[in-house]
This record gives C-alpha cells, sequence and structure tokens, in this order.
C-alpha cells in the first residue's frame, strides 16, 4: 500500500533536461566507483569529510553490497549515472543519516533538490521521522539545498560541522515548493519549444505540396530570426537555403528539429538528433502508436528522454509562436498574433480554429498540435502558458486527460489568473450498468470530465464557436462582479430575445436605479424606453448609443452591459461602432455587443457576436468564471469520529479473503462506513423466518425486511424490500414469500426499524480510475434514476461546496419546509457528504458506494441502506514526487 523507491520515473530537471531516477542496484557498483573517480577532491571532501574519495568508495562497496540496510536512489542523464542519494535507518531511533552525491557536472541543476525529494517520501513511508544530515559548514550548496526544500530543517553547529535535522512530513508547503520547481523545470523544457535560436527541418522537400517543404516554406516566411537547416540528403538546396544530408553536417547547432521525414525513417533521426544535442523534437510524420506502431512511439520517447529532448507529437501539425516568429508546422497561410494560447489534439480542428481565430480578431499567441501525445502534453502547455506575457486565456481541445489529476492541480493554479475554455469530445455514456451502484451508473466518464473541469475552473464548450466566443471575451473584457446585465439597443425583438438568454442562463437583467432612469430620459429621445433592456428605437442615433451606454455603465446595480444593435438602422453601421467605442474606452465593466449579422472586435477589444445567444453565452460563462475565482479558499474541516487505521484494518482484512474484491455484506459495510462517523440505522442479520422474527423484536416494530446476497444490487426491483411490518408473524411470513421469489440469489435478510418519515436522498462515490473519485448526491429512493436529480464532486469537499452541492438539486426546496413541510436537518446532510468525500479520497479501494436511502429529518441523518464494494486498488502516484509521465 505504500509508495517506495521501488518506482522509477523520468524528471524534468531546472535547465529543462531530463533525468532518470530509479533504485540502486547492486549491479551499479561500477558506475557508482566510476562517478567517486570523476568527482573532484573537494565534492569527495565536502561529501565523505576527510575520508574523501576512499571512504566514498568503501561507502559504494557497502552500499551495493550484501546486508545494506538502507534506502537509496540513483540518477542518470544521457544514460550516465551522475548522482546517488541515500538515507539509513538507526538501529534503535525513528531516524535515518542523509547523503547525497552529484556528479560536478550536474550541480546547479537541480537534481539534489530532486533526489531528496523523492528520499523524502519514501522516509516518511517507512516511518522516518527524522532525518539527519551532517554537512561541513562551507558546504554552502548542500545547506541551501536541504534548507530550501520546503520542510522544517533545525540547524546545529560544532566543530565546522553543521547537523541538520529535517521532518520528513509532506506538507502544503512542501507541495508548494515541489510544484514552484515542477513549474520552473516545465517552461525551461518548453523554451526549447517555442523559443529556440536555430530550428532544423528534418525531410526538406523540393516539392512544394509535400510537408517537409511547406514546414520549411512557413519558418522561413514567418521572420523566423535565427538559423534555419534544411536536411535533405539529396538537395543542395531547398527554398532559397543551402541544405544538408544530415543533422551531423550542419554548420551550427540545432535547438529545435522538426521531422517531416517517412516513419521507418524517424528513429533514425531522432538518434542523431540526440547524438548532436537537439533539446527539442517535433515529429510531424504520422504512422505510429495512431496506426498500430506503439512500441515504435515508446522507443522514439525512450530516445528523447534518454538524450533530454521533449518531444511534441508524433502524428502532429507542428507548433507556433507569434512572438518570435516561430511557425514550424504546415498550417495553411500565417496565424495572426493574438492573446489565445491554444492547444490541439486534432490537427484538422487546429487549422480551423485557427483560421477562424484569425477572422475573428482574437489571433494567437501560440499554439501546439501534440498529436498522440507522446511526451508533450496539454498538462506541460498549461504550465508554459501560465507565465507567458501575450497569451492572456488559454484554449484547448482535448480527445484526452493523459492525466486527469495533474491537469487539475495545474488548471486550479492557473486558472485564478488566466481562464482555461476546453473542448472535449467524447460524450459517450459508460458501459454495462446493470450490475452497478446507482452512483456507478450515472458517473459516466463524461460526468467524471465535467466535474474534474468545474472542480478546477475550467471552463467546457461543447463546441469550438463557443469556445472562440468565449475565449474573444475572457481575452479582451474583465470579469463582471456579478451576473446583473443592462441591455441597450434600437429592436425590441433582439433585446427580447437578449433578455430571455439570459434568464436560460442565469444573468439577470435588473430594474435599474431611479437616478439611471432619470439621467436616461434626460439624455435620449422621448419615444425611448428607459427601462432595462433600454430600447432607443430603430430612430436611435450613434450618439444616443453612447450616451445609454455611459449611463447604465454608472449604474452601481449594473455588472456588465450588453450592447445589441441592428443595422443599418440609425447612424449605420460604422457610426454606430464608433460611438460603443468611444463611450466604452477605460470602462472598468465588461461590454459585449450583439451587432447583428458581425462576428468581430470593436475597436480591438470589445468583441462582437452575429446573435443575442451567442453574445448571453460568452457572458455567462464569465460571470461563472468570475464566481468560481471569488470563492473562499477554506481548509479542510477536522471531522470528529474518523478513524483511517480501523477503515484501512477492515479493507486489508476483506480483500485479504477476497483479493479480487466484492460488494460488502451488510455488517462489514456498515462497520467500514461508522469508522468515518456515516451514520447507518442499526440492522440485524436473520437466516430464515425464525431469526427474522426474532430480530424485529430486537430492533422493534414496526419492522423493515431487506433481502442480502451478492447478487442483489437492487434489491426493490425483485422485491426485496418490505417494510411497514407490525408483528413478528408479519416479518415471518414476508421473509417466507421473498424467498421463494427471489430464490436462491437470497442469501439472508436484515431488520430494521422502520425510520421517521423523513426527505430521502441518495449518496454515493465511485472510483475512476484516471479521475479518481466522485462524490454524488440526489433525490433519492426507488426513483433516483428515472428523475436524475444529482449533484457531483471531486473531494475533497468543505461545507460549502456541501451546501452548494445540495443547493443545486431540484428536490432541495423539500429539505426547507416546501409547502408546510418540517425544516429538515441540512447541516448534518452536508456533514454527511463531506465524510462520505474523505472517506473514498482516503482509501481507493472503495470501488462503489451507495447510500439509498439516506433519510433526512428534522432530527438528523440516517442511511437505511448501503452498500459499498471494495476492488484492489493501486495507492494514487503521490502528489509529492515529480516525474514525467
Amino acid at each position: 500500500m505504500t509508495r517506495t523507491v521501488a518506482d522509477e520515473c523520468d524528471v524534468l530537471l531546472r535547465d529543462g533536461g531530463v533525468a532518470h531516477i530509479r533504485p540502486l542496484r547492486p549491479s551499479d557498483r561500477e558506475a557508482l566507483h566510476e562517478l567517486i573517480d570523476r568527482s573532484s577532491e573537494r565534492s569527495a571532501y565536502l561529501r565523505f569529510f576527510t575520508g574523501g574519495a576512499a571512504t566514498a568508495h568503501a561507502c559504494v562497496d557497502r552500499a551495493t553490497g550484501p546486508g545494506y540496510r538502507g534506502h537509496a536512489l540513483v540518477a542518470s542523464v544521457g544514460g550516465r549515472l551522475v548522482g546517488v542519494a541515500e538515507y539509513i535507518p538507526g538501529p534503535d531511533r525513528p531516524e535515518a543519516e542523509l547523503g547525497i552525491l552529484l556528479d560536478d557536472e550536474v550541480h546547479g541543476h537541480g537534481l539534489g533538490t530532486l533526489l531528496l525529494e523523492h528520499i523524502v517520501v519514501d522516509a516518511a513511508e517507512h516511518g522516518v521521522t527524522e532525518l539527519v544530515a551532517f554537512v561541513l559548514a562551507d558546504n554552502r550548496r548542500m545547506l541551501r539545498v536541504v534548507e530550501d526544500l520546503g520542510l522544517p530543517v533545525t540547524r546545529r553547529y560544532e566543530d565546522g560541522c553543521v547537523e541538520l535535522r529535517v521532518v520528513p512530513h509532506p506538507t502544503a508547503h512542501l507541495l508548494a515548493e515541489i510544484e514552484a520547481r515542477a513549474h520552473e523545470a516545465e517552461r525551461s523544457s518548453l523554451a526549447h519549444v517555442f523559443t529556440p535560436g536555430s530550428v532544423a527541418v528534418v525531410g526538406a522537400s523540393r516539392d512544394p505540396r509535400r510537408i517537409g517543404h511547406r514546414v520549411l516554406r512557413n519558418l522561413v516566411d514567418s521572420g523566423f530570426p535565427g538559423p534555419v537547416y534544411p536536411v535533405n540528403p539529396r538537395a543542395a538546396e531547398v527554398y532559397g537555403l543551402p541544405a544538408y544530408p544530415d543533422v551531423a553536417s550542419l554548420p551550427g547547432p540545432a535547438e529545435l528539429a522538426v521531422i517531416a521525414t517517412p516513419a521507418a525513417a524517424v528513429l533514425g533521426v531522432a538518434r542523431d538528433c540526440a547524438r548532436h544535442q537537439v533539446r527539442a523534437l517535433v515529429v510531424l510524420t504520422a504512422g505510429f502508436a495512431e496506426a498500430g506502431g506503439g512500441e515504435t512511439e515508446r522507443e522514439l520517447l525512450r530516445v528523447c528522454r534518454d538524450a533530454g529532448m521533449r518531444l511534441v507529437g508524433p502524428n502532429c501539425l507542428g507548433v507556433v509562436n507569434t512572438a518570435v516568429p516561430l511557425n514550424a508546422g504546415f498550417l495553411p497561410g500565417r496565424p495572426p498574433a493574438g492573446p489565445l494560447g491554444l492547444m490541439s489534439q486534432s490537427g484538422a480542428v487546429a487549422a480551423a480554429v485557427i483560421e477562424r481565430a484569425g477572422l475573428l480578431g482574437l489571433g494567437v499567441s501560440s499554439f501546439a498540435s501534440v498529436g498522440n501525445k507522446a511526451d508533450v502534453s496539454g498538462n506541460d502547455l498549461l504550465e508554459y502558458w501560465e507565465d507567458d506575457p501575450a497569451t492572456r486565456v488559454i484554449g484547448m481541445y482535448l480527445e484526452s486527460l493523459g492525466n486527469p489529476r495533474r491537469f487539475g492541480r495545474i488548471a486550479c493554479r492557473i486558472g485564478a489568473r488566466k481562464p482555461i475554455v476546453v473542448v472535449k469530445s467524447g460524450r459517450s455514456a459508460s458501459g454495462d450498468r446493470a450490475v452497478r451502484s446507482h452512483t456507478a451508473a450515472a458517473a459516466t466518464p463524461d460526468v467524471a470530465v465535467d466535474v474534474l473541469l468545474r472542480a478546477c475552473g475550467v471552463i467546457r464548450e461543447d463546441t469550438v464557436q463557443d469556445l472562440l466566443d468565449t475565449a474573444r471575451l475572457l481575452a479582451f473584457q474583465p470579469l463582471p462582479a456579478g451576473r446583473r446585465v443592462a441591455i441597450v439597443g434600437n429592436s425590441g425583438g433582439p433585446q427580447a430575445m437578449t433578455a430571455d438568454a439570459c434568464e436560460r442562463l442565469g444573468l439577470v437583467v435588473p430594474e435599474l436605479s431611479p437616478a439611471t432612469h432619470e439621467a436616461l430620459r434626460a439624455r435620449l429621445r422621448p419615444a425611448a424606453a428607459v427601462g432595462n433592456p433600454v430600447d432607443l428605437t430603430a430612430d436611435g442615433d450613434a450618439g444616443d448609443f453612447a450616451s445609454a451606454i455611459e449611463t447604465v455603465l454608472a449604474d452601481p446595480g449594473v455588472d456588465a452591459v450588453l450592447i445589441v444593435y441592428t443595422p443599418p438602422f440609425g447612424s449605420g453601421l460604422d457610426a454606430t461602432r464608433q460611438a460603443v467605442a468611444d463611450a466604452t474606452r477605460g470602462a472598468a465593466k465588461p461590454l459585449v455587443a450583439c451587432v447583428a449579422g458581425h462576428d468581430d472586435l470593436i475597436d480591438g477589444r470589445v468583441p462582437g457576436y452575429a446573435f443575442p445567444e451567442q453574445a448571453v453565452h460568452a457572458l455567462a460563462r464569465a460571470a461563472e468564471h468570475a464566481a468560481w475565482r471569488a470563492r473562499p479558499v477554506t481548509p479542510p474541516e477536522d471531522l470528529p469520529g474518523v478513524d483511517l487505521t480501523a477503515a484501512r484494518r477492515i479493507i486489508e482484512a476483506d480483500l485479504a479473503a477476497h483479493p479480487g474484491g466484492r460488494w460488502l455484506d451488510d455488517p462489514t459495510a456498515a462497520r467500514l462506513l461508522s469508522a468515518y462517523g456515516v451514520h447507518v440505522a442499526e440492522s440485524v442479520s436473520a437466516d430464515g423466518p425464525e431469526t427474522a422474527a426474532e430480530a424485529a423484536a430486537l430492533v422493534g416494530l414496526p419492522a423493515v425486511l431487506k433481502a442480502t446476497g451478492p447478487a442483489l444490487v437492487h434489491k426493490s426491483d425483485v422485491g426485496g424490500v418490505r417494510t411497514g411490518l407490525q408483528t413478528p408473524e408479519q416479518v415471518r411470513q414476508a421473509y417466507r414469500e421473498m424467498a421463494a421469489r427471489i430464490g436462491s440469489a437470497m442469501k439472508g435478510a436484515i431488520v430494521q426499524a422502520m425510520a421517521a418519515e423523513g426527505v430521502e436522498i441518495i449518496l454515493g462515490g465511485v472510483a475512476h480510475q484516471a479521475f479518481g473519485p466522485l462524490i454524488m448526491v440526489g433525490w433519492g429512493g426507488v426513483t433516483t434514476e428515472l428523475l436524475a436529480d444529482r449533484a457531483f464532486r471531486v473531494p475533497p469537499i468543505d461545507r460549502a461546496e456541501a451546501g452548494r452541492m445540495i443547493a443545486e438539486l431540484r428536490c432541495a426546496p423539500l429539505l426547507h419546509g416546501y409547502r408546510g413541510r418540517p425544516e429538515a436537518d441540512v447541516p448534518a446532510l452536508e456533514n454527511q457528504i463531506i465524510r462520505v468525500g474523505r472517506l473514498m479520497d482516503d482509501l481507493p479501494e472503495i470501488a462503489e458506494l451507495d447510500l439509498n436511502p439516506v433519510i433526512v429529518t428534522p432530527g438528523g441523518v440516517v442511511a437505511v441502506d448501503a452498500r459499498v464494494r471494495l476492488a484492489p486498488a493501486p495507492q494514487p502516484p503521490s502528489l509529492f514526487l515529480r516525474r514525467l509521465r
């Protein structure tokens, strides 16, 4: 159940290079001795004090010999072992001595910090309470590495030596430091892709129809300022530039190589690039994993990782950076500059989006077509765009989320500063639902995507047109402070359509203030309507538009202004657009315009939409995003009564007895839930009519009888639930009838006292392998799937979020005294939602969980039916371990 140094992974260094970290092996002895021999005398002295190299060699023999009781990691760069880190636990105390040795050539690249991060996680999981490092006082580099890690460190000086004591307990501060270092490394590595000093085009053809020629032409025509090297063994010159037979023949270094050769030649070209210190590859060639060549694609990635090269593609369209300028792909034409950072898995979609973005005045700051995503993915690009000054909004077309949990963490951080708009294809339903819980049936993969994106503030759109509409507003206008919209226009019909669209999408068209009414009446012609919408009529001219816009902008009850103009009325299109530009210049509130039939930008900053629904949709998305940003960040709630140790013992014991997992029997499920303070009604098991009657006497009458058995997922559907049983004889008879109806699938029953009348809610969870756990709350009972009234979230869930989940339900009024009903204990329901979220987050072996119904009464909450399915599950990767996927 623990994550140890038994894992190995590739990691990014501070300068964008790649190192490989893995556990020490006895076979590393020779390479470690060579590392020591390469080390300077000073390095050996700083690490091993006066013993120097002799002590170092002895330590190598000890660490690679039998009986070694330490935990050690090694790091290699370019296939050569360049670092080792170890901790050796003490024989009697929960502390361990720490040591690190690096090749002199990799000092300053962040490798020591990376090794230390991995060592800390392993030490914590093996019960080490302190890591102790003895460091010479003049070894400032090592002192700085340890003290800048992000963990509590104490110092003690003695005889020129510093004793450092580190508490290896992962904390939020450590995670923040690790993510900051990961961000720096990602930025450095992708700088070789987007801002290279030189570019080689391998496969640069003389045939204008070939991709290699189009790439070269785009590079040259874009005005790329650095050297461009065509590589073609059968040509002396291509597109006016000297050509070279191979990468080895280039007259200077190539920082980026764009490969447009046949698939069979790509591996050889990649190896040539690796030998000649190319830092990044863009492989346009298809014919890899998408065509059954998965093994070749993995080998291509391995070549790149060993050489420290980042890989875009294969099977991609290329990359663009309009700021450099760099057009290293085969897009038709030259993408116009703009504030949109764009990623697409589909080349065809990308070409259409870039062309349309240019026509709309949006443009792109940079673009990457990632193709098969063998290496560089959307997560990496988000890290690059986070600090890119040319990028104000990020757009992504995704067909898959390679690492959804990492995507969520990165997007949540970036979304607080730069909006992220995503079109995610593939909204198909999940597969077989017949044997699954209500929660698992509802939580399709597409629902999981929706919930993940919403949790991290990502704006999900259904179409590319919606993406561009929303991105235009977010790129050029401030976010609204609220949902109150003033509508100003010259035609009643389109304005009414606009107001209707606002209401549908959760925007408010409020009454304007009396002062605004008075000001409008004084400035506009008598025929104008000065309510909201403000109707200037068809006679309203450019001056009327300017006056009305300025006036409603000043109303403190207005958060955004939506201008609706139908040409050619009034002063005409050009004059009205100019009036809008003049009246909105310097405005602190967002402004959008619907100019009938025209999609563009007014004055380079006010987004104009051809139809009212487009404008309202974009504004509603902006308001939702602003509300997400404004949500307070609350610390995790302290939950009394949570016993993780007891819960884990229950799970481990059950999986030991049932290695493939199972639906838990009712007593085991109740014990597991009670370990997290989830309240389940008292149940007594029965194996026949007589024991059922005895159980009813124990729990109290009237009673409920429920059939049990592994195959009985939905008991009500097969007559496996009888309620309101008033006497022991009724309980006996109910058991006999139930057993006769269900047959061998019924293995017994449970008996419960009838619950008090209340609102029936379903509360559940499902563990998605890729996305992690999802929590669901909804209208419960036998009609839960029919009514489909439910809300989902990803844990952890705080009280405010639990309250928002409940508020989303159509049945929420039933909890708040609807039509004279008693007020239910909503805080108790919120508490159960939080606890189920913590349970699912802590214990990945819980594959499915249904509490249905949960009865919510004025006096509290109780689950009268609980189903829990366990399944073997790998522990999620530690957030504290940096690694390339």
